[in-house]
């Protein structure tokens, strides 16, 4: 699921970007791009990623303002809240969020719902 933070400017666009990239087969491409530059995502970067990737760019471009990928990202976000992000990444296990990310955190979390 998106949830771009609020507090990163481009974090709306990158997350765009990506799904734009999806409809090309590209999404994982491009998002391990976005997260190794996440510290400098530009207008200038998010179209060049695109480019380093041959993405068809007018099909980026029109996927860019689609409503319906801007429509999902804002139900991610909407259904993130609910289920109380506050960051990202958030990790849930059967719809319980995993609070401590370490293995440890991810064998307790998996156990105990496997004793059920």
């Amino acid at each position: 699921m998106h949830y771009p933070l609020p507090n990163h400017k481009f974090a709306k666009k990158a997350a765009t970007a990506a799904l734009a990239a999806d409809k090309q087969g590209k999404f994982w491409e491009y998002n391990s791009l976005l997260f190794e530059n996440y510290n400098s995502i530009n207008d200038s970067k998010i179209e060049q990623f695109a480019k380093d990737l041959s993405l068809d760019m007018e099909q980026f471009n029109n996927d860019m303002k689609d409503k319906g990928i801007a429509t999902l990202i804002s139900r991610d976000v909407k259904n993130g809240a609910i289920a109380g992000v506050r960051g990202t990444p958030t990790i849930f296990i059967n719809g319980r969020r995993l609070k401590d990310r370490s293995l440890q955190g991810y064998q307790q979390i998996i156990n105990k719902l496997l004793q059920k």
